[in-house]
């Protein structure tokens, strides 16, 4: 069995690394530590809050996390599709036909390549007959739509969660601060004392839900508005792509029809009368 040299190298440098990194772990497992008996540190009021606090700001950050990677997901995806798609625009237009584009478009994913089968479908199912046109144009029409639709509806994936969060996230944030002044104001009837330094922890945690809310929903507004604009034009380029086929499909249907009108005719030979 062959060993990579770049195995060996990368074995090599986390050997090499080892005490290294088990000291950084060390230092971040003692920084952790400290920081959670501060009672003023946001791991410190994190740890210090109400259970149902802490179901907020937990729930609050798992829909940060969901929106960071919806985006970077969708807005990659979208990037790749619209270049697909432009690409595909281009071959098309540069080949004017139909009926050449067999080869390059037979094996393609892409949606411009499902427009270009779907005609094609529809064409060879139907026949090329002069009456036969309106119809071919009206039914490829309609599966073209289809897939401009479908792959819209595709590409939105994702969207109405960072749309959710971006409205929600404040009031579920506002939620646990309500909860967390609650406790606090619940503290100073048992305390019997209106001193600031008793009740402060309790307001701080609470306002940390609020603060995390935030943090949730303004990232998932902004990214909602990036990835509506993108669809948006995304949506165009569909229509774009949709329209060209089908005008390549109405100009290959009229010069299949001018090219039978051109066919020779030959005139009927008169039969010779019965001798």
């Amino acid at each position: 069995m062959k060993i990579s040299p770049i195995l060996i190298v990368a074995i090599a440098g986390i050997l090499a690394a080892g005490p290294a990194a088990a000291l950084d772990l060390d230092t971040f497992w003692s920084t952790l530590d400290e920081a959670g008996h501060n009672e003023m540190s946001p791991l410190g009021m994190f740890m210090a809050a109400d259970w149902v606090v802490k179901g907020v700001m937990l729930s609050l950050l798992f829909a940060s996390a969901l929106v960071w990677v919806i985006f970077a997901a969708r807005i990659t995806i979208l990037r790749w599709e619209r270049s697909v798609l432009r690409r595909g625009y281009r071959d098309l237009d540069k080949i004017g036909t139909l009926t050449s584009t067999e080869g390059k478009f037979s094996e393609k994913k892409g949606v411009v390549g499902q427009m270009i089968r779907a005609a094609q479908r529809e064409r060879s199912c139907s026949g090329d007959g002069v009456a036969m046109k309106a119809g071919i144009k009206e039914r490829a029409g309609s599966e073209i739509a289809r897939i401009e639709a479908g792959a819209a509806r595709r590409m939105s994936l994702g969207a109405g969660v960072l749309a959710n969060v971006g409205s929600t996230a404040p009031f579920v944030g506002l939620f646990g601060t309500v909860w967390g002044i609650m406790n606090s104001f619940i503290s100073i009837s048992e305390s019997n004392t209106t001193n600031l330094a008793i009740v402060a922890p309790g307001i701080a945690e609470a306002l940390l839900a609020t603060a995390i809310g935030l943090v949730a929903a303004i990232p998932a507004v902004i990214f909602y508005n990036i990835l509506a604009r993108g669809m948006g034009g995304y949506k165009v380029m569909l229509a774009d792509a949709g329209a060209l086929v089908e005008r390549t499909l109405s100009r290959d249907l009229d010069l299949a029809t001018k090219d039978a009108g051109n066919m020779p005719r030959f005139a009927a030979v008169p039969a010779q009368a019965a001798e």
